[in-house]
């Protein structure tokens, strides 16, 4: 998408959402006029935020603290519009209700500070929780597997901004750490122009597994320049799954591990996944693991396949965006029984996209034993 569009777009709703909390929340609550004006006034600030978020996006140059200090505002405002919503269903409510006039008044008064309060809450809470990047260990009982295997899987890590260098030096010693076996990173590893995200994506070669680090794109490497990300993936010796298989362990021991374009490649008209040409002379008698960065291309596999690794979905990052996301993938976090032969594991994101907040869905290093 053509950047100008997109800032047009981008802009354009986040005003309309500001709109939305200025009309049908602040005019509504029940406080002196001077406190609503600074409350408009915090909007507006804050929207002056939203529009140097997205000069950032597109001038990798600016200083980190400025990246940092324009992405929080996208979070605050989504919070206060969820906010907002459920303020105006209950105050037309707690309105039509037929309690009389001084308990109307009362729950309405709770509501009006209950809800400054909630909307605060939340996002010193998903500014807090975004800090934390947590090792998930789950166990997958998989058929045919004659030995176990360690699997991490990183995924939507999206270099840019905030997720520079440092981070990734970090993340790296936190992997090597668990000596896994081996490593995949399942999507959206780069979010800015390839140049830019070199410093950060060097020290994707310290790190350390017995078969080496596995990686597919995912939708946002279509945005920065396809083919030059994948050839720089591979410059670091990290293998790059295009539609492909390779055997991990010791022949009939170990598993096929195939990997798929993302489905952005069906938009785009090019680099499309295609699940025959990737599991293309795989070995019948071992388990196959797939990995594929949007969970709903599982609608695509109907056999052959016994785990998909996925990512996509951040875990819905902030929480009412879980339901949202509910609706274009079927499934949003963790592991799922999908039918009697396919599993498949959705890694709720490294790192995150936007503003440096998420609630009730927490970074992971997912930290997987098949057997």
């Amino acid at each position: 998408m053509n950047k100008y569009i997109f800032i047009t777009i981008f802009l354009s709703v986040f005003a309309l959402l500001n709109l939305y909390i200025v009309k049908r929340y602040i005019n509504k609550l029940d406080l002196n006029d001077t406190i609503k004006y600074y409350l408009k006034v915090f909007l507006f600030i804050n929207y002056l935020g939203i529009m140097g978020y997205a000069y950032a996006r597109y001038n990798p140059d600016v200083p980190n603290w400025f990246y940092l200090f324009t992405a929080f505002p996208i979070g605050i405002v989504f919070l206060f519009f969820c906010t907002a919503i459920i303020y105006d269903i209950t105050r037309v409510s707690v309105d039509k209700s037929p309690l009389s006039f001084k308990r109307r008044d009362f729950f309405k008064k709770s509501l009006d500070i209950s809800s400054l309060v909630l909307a605060t809450g939340l996002s010193a809470k998903a500014m807090d929780e975004a800090r934390d990047v947590q090792i998930e260990k789950v166990d997958i009982n998989i058929k045919k597997l004659k030995k176990p295997y360690s699997i991490v899987q990183l995924s939507d890590i999206h270099i840019g901004g905030i997720i520079n260098a440092e981070f990734i030096k970090t993340m790296v010693k936190r992997v090597n750490t668990l000596k896994p076996d081996l490593v995949v990173i399942t999507g959206d590893l780069v979010d800015i122009n390839i140049k830019d995200a070199m410093s950060a994506l060097v020290e994707l070669k310290n790190l350390k597994s017995k078969y080496g680090t596995f990686f597919v794109v995912g939708n946002h490497e279509y945005f920065h320049g396809l083919d030059e990300i994948i050839d720089t993936v591979k410059s670091l010796d990290i293998t790059v799954l295009e539609n492909e298989n390779y055997y991990i362990g010791d022949y009939k021991e170990g598993f096929n591990l195939a990997g798929v374009y993302d489905v952005m490649g069906y938009r785009v008209e090019h680099h499309r996944p295609d699940l025959n040409k990737a599991l293309r002379n795989t070995d019948l008698d071992s388990p196959t693991i797939l990995l594929a960065h949007q969970p709903k291309y599982i609608e695509e596999v109907k056999d052959g396949v016994d785990l998909i690794l996925s990512g996509h979905t951040h875990g819905g990052q902030l929480y009412p965006f879980k339901y949202l996301v509910k609706l274009q993938q079927p499934y949003v976090r963790g592991l799922h029984k999908h039918n009697k032969n396919l599993q498949i594991y959705i890694n709720k994101g490294t790192g995150f996209w936007g503003p440096p907040m998420r609630l009730g869905a927490t970074s992971e290093i997912t930290f997987i034993t098949i057997s």
